[in-house]
């Protein structure tokens, strides 16, 4: 499918200004889906805390994938996500410490496992290039509204 630019990916999540942290959908179809994102650079990510960005932050970036796959698998069946709530992570693994010193752009990508009305399992990994810095299997409770 075709790549989606940073305000459309947005407006298919509840996150706001510079809390939606993706930049960009790179690729998607019904199952799987990537995306980049350059905010984990930025020194004004709402993520940082004293300056720095943990790793496992790259979970949100992950969950946030998720949300607008969900969101666009959504809105191709006529039906619009009114919102979502992370309720597991399984088989979390961190393979760096600190998000805000990796260089490059993030690869997020997104596998659905598991998917209903209700909830969403995938499998996530987060990498720049060579480097994998996390992977985790993510649950999601959903809200899904048909669209009027």
């Amino acid at each position: 499918m075709r790549r989606l630019e940073r305000d459309t990916l947005c407006a298919l999540i509840p996150h706001a200004g510079k809390m939606c942290l993706l930049e960009r959908v790179e690729s998607w179809d019904e199952t799987h889906i990537v995306c980049s994102a350059l905010s984990h650079r930025s020194p004004d990510n709402p993520l940082r805390l004293h300056g720095r960005l943990a790793a496992i932050h790259a979970l949100e970036y992950a969950a946030q994938a998720m949300a607008v796959h969900g969101g666009l698998n959504a809105r191709s069946e006529g039906k619009r996500l009114a919102g979502g709530l992370l309720v597991a992570v399984r088989h979390a693994r961190f393979h760096i410490d600190r998000l805000d010193r990796v260089e490059g752009p993030l690869t997020v990508v997104a596998t659905r496992l598991i998917a209903s009305d209700a909830n969403q399992i995938y499998q996530t990994e987060v990498s720049a290039a060579d480097l994998l810095i996390a992977e985790a299997r993510l649950t999601t409770m959903n809200s899904v509204e048909t669209e009027t």
